[in-house]
């Protein structure tokens, strides 16, 4: 019984810090925990938002000294909870004409299809860099999470319709996407969809207040840290 007890012991030590969270031992759970969590999220965006305005209205001032053919804030169809499609929004960080210069450059995408990813992406502004790079550019999901259609913590919401996802991979449109999440302060973008998927349902399976907000707690150190920013 030792011998047992010494082994599962050492197991428990080599798992991710997010794996020791057991499902079974969480106190709120169900809609309890959705409800809990949806005020969870407007008390603390409710709380940020004269930060947010102002961090918006000196970014949008920079993005049109840097790039005035273009408007400040980009929209793009995502897949939510259920697969149901909503427009995300965020700051414009590349050049106006970049859904059309995508198709010229996919020849040097690094990652796997559906997910793009160049180095130094010529798209790509100069204050665009730094948005990205500090992850500023989120910050305008504020408005989808007080529309309900994302939350802070959750899985990344994609921007290609649930017919790509696998059978496996489906199980992530069981809760409503995120802000940030597992996989974005593990990898970022440095992560390939396949490994992010089982970070998105590692989070699913194990979700509670404590794993939320240890998430969000991380996530200000990776962004400060910038490690795998776009």
């Amino acid at each position: 019984m030792a011998i047992q007890q010494a082994i599962s012991a050492e197991q428990l030590l080599d798992l991710p810090w997010y794996a020791k969270s057991d499902p079974d031992q969480r106190l709120i759970r169900g809609r309890a925990y959705s409800i809990i969590k949806r005020m969870f999220d407007l008390f603390l965006c409710v709380l940020a938002l004269p930060i947010f305005l102002l961090v918006l209205a000196i970014c949008g001032l920079l993005i049109k000294l840097d790039s005035p053919g273009g408007p400040i804030f980009f929209k793009q169809a995502r897949t939510g909870r259920c697969g149901k499609t909503f427009w995300m929004y965020k700051l414009r960080t590349m050049v106006p004409n970049a859904e059309e210069l995508k198709l010229q450059l996919i020849h040097l995408n690094e990652l796997k299809w559906p997910d793009f990813k160049i180095t130094n992406d010529p798209r790509i502004t100069r204050v665009g860099r730094i948005l990205r790079r500090t992850s500023l550019d989120e910050v305008p999901q504020i408005i989808n999470v007080f529309k309900g259609e994302m939350s802070l913590v959750g899985p990344r919401p994609t921007s290609f319709g649930r017919n790509t996802y696998l059978l496996w991979q489906t199980k992530r449109l069981d809760v409503v996407p995120g802000i940030t999440g597992l996989w974005q302060i593990i990898g970022r973008g440095e992560t390939e969809f396949d490994e992010r998927l089982r970070l998105d349902i590692a989070y699913i399976e194990r979700q509670s207040l404590w794993l939320d907000i240890n998430i969000l707690i991380r996530t200000v150190f990776v962004v400060f840290n910038g490690r795998g920013a776009r």
